[in-house]
């Protein structure tokens, strides 16, 4: 058994346990109460599953097992660049302990192993049109992999509910082993001719798919390690991760349950918004005729926006109230790696006139910056102009908190996901009368 795989057994075997006696003691205790315009709201703040890698703080944003990202930046191991290595994060999201280099090493080379795609990928996307849709590809690409799922051999031969986590561990591991290559892959055809670039195993996970997708710079490197560690996880409510969550918890094999999330994070109201972002800061340099706005020119824009009714993109949050550490994280490497860059600087101008023109309102709850109102500038500064790529971006990236999720959840046992559903002829006649 492989060291991670190891790990995992012994600790997830005592929280078995202590999950198992929790419900058996406690199981009747009340957590929170439900509003109708809860109900009505999406389920917006309904307590109502558990999560074990990640939990959001309103104020301190994603905290990994208990660590907040400037944390991180600080414990995990870096390698041969200066930020964190996503195969850290991957370990301590699995097990709650922090690794070191020589686990982050295995890791590193465990996915080198398994990395690669099959036959049957290529033939599926080379057999589709350049004008398809990144993420329809990804999502496409995912699902043809599913033939290969150890999970769905092992159910098929009778395997024990004891016994479901291993399986979707090694799906998982194969399948986050691959996603770089996946994601590669449909760069190159969409935007590069579709001439491939061979994996390098010298380097680590994040800076592989760099070089897969073409960008050789140390810079872009360090920025690839940053991007797919700050987007892994965001605790379990969010549509992607929740999607996964209840498509996994129908015991669909983890190939199918990540593609049914990337359908989720290819929304406009969720991962898809990076694109929107940039689009929008590119029409406003058109509009004003300029890429050096002053800052009286980006708060006319951005007012003559919301008076169309439109939002502004990269800005709010269904749960933060301060400025998405991720945004943090980003203007903070931009800062240190990027000089006198136009759209860079556009980003950091809307930082400083966006929240005050919100507040004005009186109505929004949280007017700060997200995670999108930065990441496409930077990527635009290497020279990732390809918008519509970005949410595969946050895919591969989003895949390691997903599926380390859901190998606790088959540790965990959880069951069908089936929450009840209203109608509101029911509501008037049971509530409100």
């Amino acid at each position: 058994m492989d060291p991670l795989k190891g790990r995992f057994k012994e600790i997830a075997t005592e929280r078995f346990k202590e999950v198992r006696k929790i419900i058996k003691e406690d199981g009747d205790k009340v957590i929170g109460e439900v509003k109708l315009s809860q109900i009505y709201g999406g389920m917006r703040g309904i307590k109502s599953m558990v999560w074990e890698t990640s939990n959001l703080d309103p104020v301190d944003g994603i905290r990994f097992r208990g660590y907040t990202i400037p944390e991180l930046q600080k414990v995990l191991p870096t390698g041969k660049g200066k930020e964190p290595l996503p195969e850290g994060l991957f370990w301590l999201m699995l097990t709650g302990e922090l690794p070191n280099a020589t686990h982050v090493d295995w890791l590193t080379n465990e996915w080198h192993n398994r990395g690669g795609l099959p036959p049957q990928t290529k033939k599926v996307l080379n057999a589709m049109p350049d004008t398809t849709h990144p993420m329809t590809l990804f999502s496409m690409g995912i699902t043809s992999m599913s033939d290969d799922s150890v999970f769905v051999k092992r159910y098929a031969e009778g395997m024990r509910k004891s016994d479901y986590w291993d399986a979707y561990y090694e799906d998982s591991m194969t399948l986050i082993a691959r996603l770089p290559y996946l994601a590669a892959f449909i760069y190159r055809k969409l935007f590069r001719k579709n001439h491939q670039i061979d994996p390098d195993k010298r380097l680590d996970w994040a800076s592989n798919y760099a070089h897969m997708l073409g960008f050789e710079s140390s810079d872009f490197q360090d920025l690839m390690r940053l991007y797919l560690t700050i987007h892994a996880d965001h605790e379990g409510g969010n549509a992607s991760a929740h999607t996964v969550h209840l498509v996994g918890s129908t015991l669909s094999n983890p190939y199918l349950a990540l593609a049914s999330g990337m359908n989720a994070l290819a929304g406009p109201l969720h991962g898809r918004a990076n694109q929107e972002v940039i689009e929008w800061i590119f029409n406003m340099v058109g509009y004003l005729g300029t890429d050096t706005p002053t800052k009286d020119q980006v708060k006319s824009f951005v007012e003559k926006t919301i008076e169309k009714g439109r939002v502004i993109p990269g800005y709010g949050h269904a749960v933060l109230r301060q400025p998405d550490p991720r945004f943090t994280a980003q203007r903070i490497f931009a800062e240190n790696h990027i000089q006198d860059d136009n759209i860079v600087d556009i980003v950091w101008k809307l930082f400083e006139v966006v929240p005050d023109v919100l507040k004005g309102l009186g109505k929004v709850k949280n007017p700060w910056p997200n995670v999108d109102a930065h990441s496409g500038a930077i990527l635009v500064h290497y020279g990732m102009k390809e918008y519509a790529y970005y949410t595969v971006l946050f895919g591969v990236s989003r895949a390691l908190g997903v599926l380390a999720a859901g190998v606790w959840s088959r540790a965990m046992g959880m069951p069908l996901e089936r929450p009840k559903s209203l109608t509101t002829d029911w509501i008037k006649e049971n509530i409100l009368s």
